[in-house]
């Protein structure tokens, strides 16, 4: 009996930096597939050192872009990586074992290790940070949403141990130019539900974000990079609440 083929997709943007760490934890795999949106860096040259399946288009969005590199695989499983992700030595055991079983889950989730500043944050939400990105070709696709594109499996999902290495945030600098970004998908979406942003939402919310981080969620064992991340994601709701704020503004003088 011939043993299921795996396809990993990563789709890419401007990732020359993080890319072949990336596809050297996956090339073990039976296909790989990169689709780049255009990147004017070395992303589209590093991932043809790895792989001849390199697709350059524009950009149409996190899930589009995601469930056209699914389109374009061919094996039985395909495992979705973003391009600041590792596949750890005990995932690739674990995905092994799935496709020499066939499952029995049409979809997995995975804990994610979340990299910030060159170490694992374990506190704060941050871990185990689940993920489903392995799922049998056909049963999964990305939904789109403003923010954080998820998979949706038809059928049933189990969890593997191993984990994602997720090495996120280059630096300060680079999760304020995505919060920036994130915010203002995140606020349109606030803007069309219809509901109400208030002064309590850029006071309170933030706060809230803080204090659940870095004492509910005991980021306070993460040292300095607890207190940051707290700090820095209850920015980001701040901002998000202020964008929120100016659409309906906006709209209301419209």
């Amino acid at each position: 009996m011939t043993r299921p083929r795996l396809s990993v997709v990563v789709v890419t943007l401007n990732e020359e930096g993080r890319l072949r760490a990336c596809l050297e934890s996956a090339a073990w795999a039976d296909e790989l597939i990169v689709v780049d949106a255009l990147s004017p860096d070395k992303t589209a040259q590093i991932a043809r050192e790895f792989t001849d399946r390199v697709i350059v288009r524009p950009w149409p969005g996190f899930a589009a872009q995601k469930n056209f590199a699914i389109g374009e695989a061919s094996g039985d499983w395909i495992l979705s990586l973003d391009a600041d992700e590792m596949v750890s030595p005990e995932l690739r055991g674990e995905i092994a074992r799935v496709l020499a079983e066939g499952g029995p889950h049409d979809g997995y989730r995975t804990p994610r290790r979340n990299i910030f500043w060159g170490k694992w944050v374990r506190h704060g939400g941050l871990w185990p940070d689940w993920q489903l990105r392995l799922f049998r070709r056909g049963r999964g696709r990305f939904v789109e949403r403003a923010v954080h594109e998820s998979v949706e499996v038809a059928g049933s999902v189990g969890r593997l141990e191993g984990p994602l290495i997720h090495r996120s945030y280059r630096d300060v600098a680079d999760f304020l130019a995505r919060a920036d970004r994130y915010s203002t998908l995140a606020a349109e979406q606030w803007r069309r539900s219809g509901r109400p942003a208030r002064t309590s939402d850029m006071v309170l919310r933030p706060l809230g974000r803080f204090f659940s981080m870095y004492v509910l969620q005991l980021g306070v064992l993460d040292g300095t990079r607890g207190f940051l991340l707290a700090s820095l994601y209850a920015y980001y709701v701040l901002i998000r609440s202020v964008k929120a704020w100016e659409r309906q503004k906006a709209s209301n003088r419209g």
